[in-house]
């Protein structure tokens, strides 16, 4: 996992990204730092592309437990997915068509209530870095391939 509180000021603004949860042109769903905590945040625009004017975020905090549950989740996708790529996984496979993985399918229960959006969320532009490195998997334990910048709406 990421240790981003010293991380941001050294790439300029820029933080770790842990989980992919929606994709859809670029990154769509997920959680990710926010000045140093961890938040939910979710396109308020599902066909905006990132980087568009239009491009907003919804975002809230996540908690310890739910930023720890989602990691784990993550792991497991990660797995899935190398075997995938490797050609030992079929998609039908995959942990998240439920009853394939039985921790995955319980993660997924404990952190539905984590995921809904609470009227509280705010609104926020971002700006995604994607890690240059050809050697890190866009897939990878310590979260997805790029990084994100966020300032308010």
């Amino acid at each position: 996992m990421f240790d981003s509180r010293d991380d941001a000021s050294k790439d300029g603004g820029f933080e770790p990204v842990y989980v992919e949860l929606d994709w859809y042109d670029g990154p769509r769903g997920g959680l990710a730092d926010i000045g140093g905590v961890p938040h939910y945040f979710r396109a308020l625009n599902d066909y905006a592309r990132p980087g568009d004017p239009d491009d907003e975020h919804f975002v809230w905090p996540a908690g310890q437990t739910a930023l720890a549950w989602e990691c784990e989740q993550w792991a497991i996708f990660v797995e899935w997915n190398a075997r995938y790529e490797a050609g030992t996984a079929t998609p039908d496979s995959h942990p998240g068509h439920g009853g394939v993985n039985i921790r995955y399918d319980e993660l997924t229960r404990l952190l539905q209530p984590h995921r809904m959006m609470p009227t509280y969320a705010r609104r926020m532009k971002v700006e995604w870095r994607w890690d240059p490195s050809p050697t890190r998997p866009r897939y990878h334990t310590n979260g997805p391939g790029y990084r994100a910048s966020w300032r308010p709406a």
